[in-house]
């Protein structure tokens, strides 16, 4: 039953009620404090237009440029303090990032051999990567990028609150934020070489089918290009802002009222594999802080699964070692990121043991029914 007969409504309607539903929960998730407001905002009026049947499309095109600037916003984040960071200590680093990264597939594992969730699916959502980088793999990987949304954005929310928490009674001060490793301040005039690097990068590599390479390419030239001192990389607030709205919508849009109400199915599980995840990492950031010169707080800023973003502005506004908070999740999400389609496949190797995978939303619709049997 449609909520409303959109065959009666012009698209700038749509338009309309899409932008005004985006504007409303992006200013309630402001008022909130949550972070990722744009992107969570987005997505949240994109499903509930999507399940109400409203139909609007968004081009792959302007969803392929988006991947690129958020490619090129992770790569401005990646300071040579960081890089000096990642060099000085990186036993230490490779050690820890590995352990997170072992736990977050176990977990996956788990649900995927339960069939909870389809199989690629439970492993993308479980990632311990960057949310939005996350999401952009598991689609170019095939796996149901809606679900891998839900299991990743909830963890967001819930590390970011959780941070947040212990950095108010943990922090022994507090300091203004200033997000110096991930500023935005430049010259305008680099903005088009900005979008140069985003653009050519993101479409090269959909034209020559390099999955996941609408974001890893523009990241992997930002990086070099930026930290050799050849071009300093310009993203205005505005661009971003859109980014990750066109990003959210077109996740968001993509939902349906079967694949909202299997997500729904399986919340308890996902939560509970969302906070088992947290606890082992918070067991992680003792022995990080235990075998280092770093205080718990900022050890657990640094293991901490959710999103790099909203981790390092809570890193920046609070008196912690940020540099060494940046590095340790840089340095996370460039392993996940070239080796996530690794583990995947060598997850899936074993799941298809005894059990098939499955991975697109018509399978994921049909073993709904099977996952609410193995709640109960």
């Amino acid at each position: 039953m449609k909520w409303f007969n959109t065959d009666f409504l012009p698209k700038p309607v749509r338009w309309l009620l899409l932008f005004v539903t985006t504007a409303l929960f992006i200013f309630c998730l402001e008022i909130a404090g949550i972070p990722a407001a744009l992107l969570l905002g987005s997505m949240i009026s994109a499903i509930l237009l999507a399940v109400s049947s409203i139909n609007i499309k968004i081009s792959s095109d302007f969803f392929t440029l988006a991947k690129g600037i958020i490619g090129c916003m992770v790569a401005h984040a990646i300071t040579n303090d960081i890089l000096t960071e990642m060099a000085a200590d990186w036993p230490i680093f490779l050690g820890g990032v590995i352990s997170v990264i072992i736990a977050a597939t176990a977990i996956g594992y788990i649900l995927a051999r339960r069939q909870i969730l389809p199989g690629t699916t439970a492993i993308w959502g479980s990632a311990a990567g960057g949310a939005s980088a996350m999401v952009m793999m598991a689609e170019a990987y095939g796996a149901d990028e809606r679900l891998v949304a839900v299991m990743q954005y909830t963890r967001v929310v819930l590390v970011a609150v959780t941070g947040a928490a212990l950095a108010h009674f943990l922090a022994p001060s507090h300091v203004p934020a200033m997000m110096t490793s991930l500023s935005l301040t430049a010259d305008y005039s680099w903005l088009p070489v900005t979008l140069l690097i985003a653009f050519g990068g993101s479409l090269g590599a959909k034209y020559l089918r390099f999955p996941a390479g609408g974001m890893l390419v523009p990241f992997a030239i930002g990086v070099v290009l930026q930290n050799t001192g050849t071009v300093t990389l310009f993203l205005p607030s505005w661009l971003l802002a859109a980014c990750y709205m066109i990003i959210g919508w077109s996740i968001g849009l993509r939902f349906t009222r079967p694949i909202l109400a299997h997500a729904f199915s399986v919340m308890p599980v996902l939560l509970l594999s969302t906070l088992s995840l947290m606890g082992i990492c918070g067991l992680f950031a003792v022995a990080l802080s235990s075998f280092t010169n770093v205080d718990l707080l900022t050890a657990y800023l640094a293991t901490s699964p959710g999103g790099a973003d909203s981790v390092s502005i809570i890193a920046a506004s609070t008196a912690v070692n940020v540099p060494f908070v940046m590095a340790y999740q840089t340095m996370r999400f460039i392993i996940v990121a070239t080796s996530g389609p690794m583990i995947v496949r060598f997850v899936v190797k074993r799941i298809r043991l005894k059990t098939p995978c499955l991975d697109s939303s018509e399978q994921t619709d049909q073993i709904r029914q099977t996952a609410k049997k193995k709640m109960l």
